[in-house]
């Protein structure tokens, strides 16, 4: 390893000891900032999905509307020019212990959790000239997204897509000028982002009696497959829902798009 690279390994082990007690905890902390520097080395944007549910569901698993705004996204940037690295950001590990951590952030509106991410961003970016993130986030991971924005400490280049923003954090929740919030996919109201609070409620209180059954019957299935409510559903497909996407990406991105044809990577 060079010394600059020791020297970053060593800001990033600095920075770790901030919010980690324990040894194994920080390093894959470290270990995940060094790989996403090295992955960005010449890039213009990271795209990080960050999943709704639990923030645990590997891409395959998501909501097929889910996974159709993350690969919209990403599209739609490629073809302004732009090369991109996309990853996910899983907040919670798949371990019972883990989502009872998970719960008690929630009503601290993620409090620790956001903390440690914006850090993390603010890390990246520090060493990634020019990089832009663009946070892609829907139902508890529009809220985890909007909980990070907050939390960053200066103006950055980080960009956040927000689809139903769950009701229950709308008092804490707060849209700033690189933010795109989305509530209405404009066909049903959605009750778990500003519809029925007594339905809203009831689905949040079914949901893990839901994902139990499907546990006992040995169908296992993620918690956002539970968490179903009337209008909560925001697809690619949905012409009003790319277009404030996509309008939203070119009003920030599209002057200072690079001079090469769609998906042809940087000289």
């Amino acid at each position: 390893m060079t010394s600059s690279g020791l020297a970053l390994r060593e800001e990033a082990h600095h920075l770790a000891e901030r919010f980690f007690g324990s040894e194994e905890a920080g390093s894959e902390f470290v270990d995940q900032l060094l790989d996403i520097c090295t992955r960005v080395q010449g890039k213009d944007f990271l795209i990080i999905h960050n999943p709704g549910g639990w923030g645990q569901s590997q891409f395959d698993r998501c909501l097929e509307w889910e996974k159709s705004i993350v690969v919209g996204i990403s599209t739609t940037i490629r073809e302004m020019g732009y090369d991109s690295v996309l990853i996910q950001y899983f907040r919670t590990r798949d371990a019972r212990w883990e989502r009872m951590r998970d719960l008690k952030e929630q009503f601290r509106f993620f409090a620790s959790k956001s903390t440690v991410m914006a850090a993390g961003l603010e890390f990246i970016i520090r060493h990634i000239n020019a990089l832009k993130v663009i946070l892609i986030g829907v139902s508890q991971g529009a809220a985890f997204s909007n909980a990070v924005m907050q939390k960053l400490g200066r103006p950055c280049q980080v960009y956040s897509v927000e689809l139903g923003f769950p009701f229950q954090y709308r008092r804490w929740g707060r849209v700033t000028e690189r933010t795109l919030a989305i509530d209405s996919n404009g066909v049903i109201p959605d009750a778990l982002a500003h519809g029925s609070l007594r339905i809203g409620i009831g689905v949040l209180m079914a949901a893990p009696f839901k994902w139990a059954w499907y546990r006992l019957r040995n169908k296992p299935v993620n918690f956002a497959h539970c968490v179903s409510a009337p209008g909560h559903e925001y697809d690619w497909g949905n012409a009003g829902i790319q277009r404030r996407i996509t309008d939203f990406l070119e009003a920030n991105f599209a002057a200072a798009a690079p001079n090469r044809g769609p998906g042809e990577a940087p000289a």
